[in-house]
């Protein structure tokens, strides 16, 4: 069964944001079945609450941001690609800022956090969307689509005319302990020169070597160098599951995408719910579809936090 979860306790973590520089507080508490992704503006009258779902996307420049009626929370990716790479699809997140804390750059401090903290599992089967024919999207820029496939996986090219990244592209197929160990400790990255005029401009002022691998245009300018050699393309990979959650439930079929990002992994979304002919909702096991695809498919399990026994809360500073 592929069933519904949750996390255990609360989780409460300190950093700054990226773009204002300000340190953040979240807290992240335990949510009912069917209750999703939902954020809360405690800074703000009368709390806000934000669902993370596609139709509250509000602005993909830079980061992923979503908004109800003005109250807006950004740089959702990294936390909502660790909930999806964890398995965990119900948690209210309450932030005093309008962006979630930036830690480290990368998700690894938040897969830390569930993993202290564990997940329980809620008596209710999640939904999932399994592909059954191609749907694409492009721009001047890139491209991104899903194909058919038995289980959910990815193949992610990036191409920069820089001579520390050149042409990468990362194969994943998703599992937990994939995502703990290939994909979470990717960090944001980012070159020098942009990272100054976005300064100037007043953003990414928290920006800094402890939260991004930054690039001049010969090296890295981080002492320590990268996590893994392809620790870019790798990130990529991080960003888009996170997009990618805010469809609301997990997808079953394969991701390909060339030098995409926020907004056209936001595209691809918007384009597969406008072709109904082109993908299904499954949500019993074993499944009883008459598509061919669906009697094989690889449902994902969640080993890694099933093997996790605490039940006290988790409380973590970041940077």
């Amino acid at each position: 069964m592929y069933l519904q979860r949750t996390i255990k306790s609360e989780i409460i973590c300190q950093s700054i944001g990226l773009h204002t520089g300000r340190k953040v507080t979240m807290t992240i508490h335990p949510a009912d079945a069917d209750e999703g992704i939902t954020f809360i503006r405690s800074d703000l009258p009368g709390k806000p609450r934000i669902k993370a779902e596609l139709g509250n996307v509000c602005d993909t420049t830079l980061a992923t941001t979503i908004g109800v009626n003005g109250a807006s929370v950004s740089t959702v990716e990294h936390l909502l690609s660790s909930f999806s790479g964890m398995g965990v699809g119900n948690a209210t997140v309450e932030v005093d800022a309008h962006e979630v804390p930036i830690m480290d750059g990368s998700a690894q401090p938040f897969v830390n956090m569930l993993k202290e903290v564990g997940t329980r599992t809620q008596g209710k089967c999640k939904k999932l969307l399994v592909i059954n024919s191609p749907v694409s999207v492009a721009d001047e820029n890139g491209s991104a689509a899903f194909l058919p496939a038995r289980e959910f996986k990815m193949t992610y090219t990036i191409d920069f005319k820089h001579l520390i990244i050149g042409r990468q592209t990362c194969h994943f197929h998703f599992s937990d302990a994939a995502y703990e160990q290939e994909i979470c400790a990717a960090r944001t990255f980012g070159f020098l020169k942009d990272v100054e005029y976005l300064q100037a401009i007043g953003l990414a002022l928290g920006g800094s070597l402890k939260n991004a691998v930054v690039l001049d245009d010969q090296r890295i300018i981080n002492k320590e160098g990268l996590r893994c050699p392809d620790e870019f393309v790798r990130h990529k990979v991080l960003d888009a599951i996170g997009d990618l959650s805010l469809l609301g439930m997990p997808i079953i079929g394969h991701f390909i995408a060339f030098k995409s990002g926020h907004r056209l992994n936001n595209n691809l979304l918007k384009e597969l719910l406008m072709r109904h002919d082109c993908w299904e909702i499954v949500n019993r096991y074993p499944l009883e579809s008459p598509t061919k695809i669906c009697k094989t498919l690889n449902i994902p399990s969640f080993a890694v936090l099933d093997a996790v026994p605490a039940y006290r809360s988790a409380t973590v500073q970041g940077r």
